[in-house]
């Protein structure tokens, strides 16, 4: 459970809430997202609202330190209906007087009045997908934005705490691609970046590129982000995630909080949540989200409860992501137990990719960061 008596609003709960809209679907899209039905925002948002009614009880005692609306594009629907679920959460909700609300964005959609809007309810952080600085990139992707569109975006959130995405990994993406990519990103005034690598998903239309060969293989894309994450750090962007840098302070709580195994509850079609030692997920179908909602039922398709080892294997997976690691005396409490007798044969393994800080945290050596998956497999066994 969540402690409320801890000060710092990072180490607090999350909450996340899906906003499954959008103006069109990207070629590498696999999240649960629905173009061309933003009529039905307003009714959806109103089961939102009720769904957070339904799971206040159960929640009350747990503070609340970060609030994060991803998508779809958020940016997409009426921002009052957004700053309808900000006040919700509030009204239900112990929310931390300094909580970090982050609201995704898409550069065709931002304007200076759902800023204001937004802000008016206490939103102080925006993640704006950017993608590419390339047109001929953007257009691959399927985005609909253009580098001229991110530029004039960018200009409205002058000031404010963003992040902007920068994926890697792309059909006939080049170094110098990846290098404009951080340079708009910086100049741009992003504190943080989030650069990812592509991932190819079957069912997808992008995934018809990787059965053809057209994509980057697994050396040409380490490469790639080896040469992004020397860019940004010459920018002062601080690497602490695999595939998340910031410069000092503006780390992102909300996603820092995924990573040191916090409980979040989700609200909204496709919604994860992990509290009390479960972890649950909505229905994708939206119609059968609506149905749950006006029956007065949780959505829930999948519920799990964690079991020990299973535990184990979360926070070793999770930690070992982040580049402060995994934090050795902090396990013991949890566990009752050490995590080199736990994880003995893959420790051993893996000892080479792994170091012990001073600090008494485990971490993968720097030059490893990006492979990580192909540690934490052994763990997992």
């Amino acid at each position: 459970m969540c402690d409320i008596n801890r000060k710092k609003s990072e180490n607090l709960c999350g909450i996340y809430v899906h906003i499954p809209f959008c103006k069109a679907k990207c070629r590498y899209c696999d999240f649960t997202s629905y173009p061309g039905k933003i009529g039905y925002a307003e009714a959806y948002m109103a089961c939102v609202y009720k769904e957070m009614k339904l799971r206040a009880g159960e929640l009350a005692g747990r503070r609340f330190g970060s609030v994060y609306f991803g998508g779809g594009t958020p940016s997409a629907i009426d921002a009052k209906l957004i700053a309808g679920a900000v006040r919700q959460i509030r009204k239900l909700y112990d929310l931390a007087p300094d909580a970090e609300i982050t609201v995704e964005l898409n550069p065709e959609s931002v304007t200076a009045e759902k800023l204001a809007v937004y802000k008016s309810v206490g939103v102080n952080r925006f993640s704006m997908g950017m993608q590419a600085a390339s047109d001929a990139l953007l257009e691959e992707l399927g985005r609909i934005h253009t580098v001229a569109g991110f530029r004039k975006a960018a200009a409205l959130l002058r000031g404010e705490k963003f992040n902007a995405d920068i994926m890697i990994g792309l059909k006939g993406q080049t170094l110098a691609d990846i290098k404009a990519a951080v340079e708009l990103a910086a100049e741009s005034g992003a504190k943080h970046v989030s650069m990812y690598a592509l991932t190819p998903e079957d069912g997808t239309p992008m995934y018809s590129d990787y059965l053809n060969g057209d994509l980057p293989d697994g050396d040409e894309v380490a490469e790639q982000y080896e040469h992004g994450r020397k860019l940004l750090a010459a920018h002062g962007y601080r690497r602490y995630e695999v595939s998340n840098f910031a410069q000092p302070g503006f780390e992102s709580r909300h996603n820092r909080n995924y990573w040191r195994r916090g409980e979040y509850i989700g609200f909204g079609v496709a919604a994860s949540s992990f509290m009390a030692g479960r972890r649950f997920t909505n229905t994708r179908d939206l119609d059968d989200y609506i149905k749950c909602i006006l029956s007065d039922h949780y959505p829930v398709v999948d519920d799990e409860k964690i079991g020990e080892q299973d535990a184990k294997f979360e926070r070793v997976m999770l930690a070992l992501r982040t580049a402060e690691g995994l934090d050795l005396a902090a396990y013991r409490s949890e566990f009752g137990t050490e995590f080199e007798e736990d994880f003995a044969a893959p420790f051993k393994k893996n000892a080479r990719y792994l170091e012990k800080t001073d600090e008494g945290t485990l971490r993968i050596k720097e030059e490893y960061l990006f492979v990580q998956n192909r540690i934490l497999v052994d763990f997992l066994q």
